[in-house]
């Protein structure tokens, strides 16, 4: 059987992080007799470079026909730093999730004991942690309307709006994901001010009673959420927010592991599941071999797990990444002293320890 991949290497290091991930995925196909298809497509300012738009036709009808869709990062300063563009990179990426229908966005945040000291947090606040922000991905002030500025510059607005069958689907996946690991799930909004933040409360405790009273539900302000990740992260499950909430909770969330460039994440919906590393596109890091793609290589095992039922070449990926940091194989930014190891250097330790554990 072909499994059919989409990969998209995006702007930055993207190209670099995803070589690295497509090597280990290759090393699978010869170490368990797996067939993968790798078609490739572009996004973001790549894709604006070539044919004006950051999120083509043709790259959506690949991402439609493949069964999953690997991805690097998005984001390029020459539109980054420009505040007039009336298209930017990141365009691609918020049009890929609407319209694949990719609404759960799923991230876990797990410690390396060899790396505790590589945290800015102490030991004894990062130790045990092990939770997941599931973070609805399609609604919320991203993708509201209307948007924009008023006729003489001076005002911009957004806005915020949820459904409570968005709601919903989103709360299902993280109550289902709950009922596996400790049966608790944090809603984290800011109900005491918004008008969505107090729907999303009615509706997941309304639905935690009919249908999940087995999960302990939990309430917390965005604000005291943020401020219990880096004072009590081990008190967290699951975390269950909106869009906005959980792309700032899941970042801060990297730095209880000692760097973004350790953090997998999938997004899944109604069609092709997509699997990309949390991080951004590092521009600054294009190029020089230095960027972390254990990230990748991991967001790789999640797609093995949630879409071809490898279970266990998904464990040996995870295996081969943990044996990397254990033997100190360390990219730039989590090197205290001695060796720094390059992108490749890790490429290359990850695949031998498929190739012969």
């Amino acid at each position: 059987m072909i499994n059919k991949i989409a990969v998209l290497p995006g702007d930055g290091i993207g190209p670099e992080i995803i070589e690295q991930s497509i090597r280990v995925l290759k090393a699978v196909e010869d170490r368990f007799n797996h067939k993968f298809e790798f078609t490739y497509g572009l996004i973001g300012a790549a894709a604006m470079d070539d044919c004006g738009e950051p999120y083509p036709d043709k790259t959506h009808k690949l991402c439609q026909d493949s069964d999953a869709i690997l991805f690097g990062a998005i984001g390029d300063p020459k539109y980054d730093n420009n505040p007039s563009a009336k298209i930017r990179p990141e365009q691609g990426l918020l049009k890929m999730r609407r319209e694949l229908g990719l609404y759960a966005n799923i991230r876990p945040v797990e410690i390396y004991r060899k790396l505790i000291g590589r945290s800015p947090l102490k030991e004894r606040v990062i130790e045990g942690v092990d939770l997941i922000v599931v973070r609805e991905l399609t609604g919320g002030i991203y993708f509201g309307e209307p948007r924009g500025r008023s006729e003489n510059g001076q005002k911009a607005f957004d806005t915020c709006v949820y459904s409570v069958d968005e709601i919903v689907r989103i709360s299902r996946i993280a109550f289902n994901m709950a009922k596996s690991r400790r049966g608790n799930v944090t809603l984290v909004d800011k109900a005491n001010v918004l008008a969505t933040s107090r729907l999303w409360r009615e509706v997941v405790t309304e639905l935690n009673k009919n249908e999940f009273s087995d999960i302990k539900l939990e309430f917390l302000f965005v604000d005291n959420a943020a401020m219990q990740l880096v004072t009590n992260p081990s008190r967290f499950d699951i975390i269950l927010t909106e869009n906005m909430f959980g792309d700032i909770l899941s970042d801060q969330a990297s730095v209880l592991t000692g760097s973004i460039g350790l953090l997998p994440s999938s997004s899944m919906g109604s069609s092709t599941p997509l699997f990309e590393p949390i991080h951004g596109s590092f521009p600054q890091g294009a190029g020089k071999n230095i960027a972390n793609p254990i990230a990748t290589i991991l967001s790789a095992a999640m797609m093995l797990e949630s879409v071809f039922n490898m279970d266990h070449e998904a464990l040996t990926i995870k295996k081969g990444c943990e044996e990397a940091i254990n033997n100190g194989i360390l990219t730039p930014e989590l090197v205290i002293e001695g060796k720094a190891y390059s992108t490749t250097d890790i490429g290359d330790f990850v695949v031998s320890y498929i190739l012969n554990s």
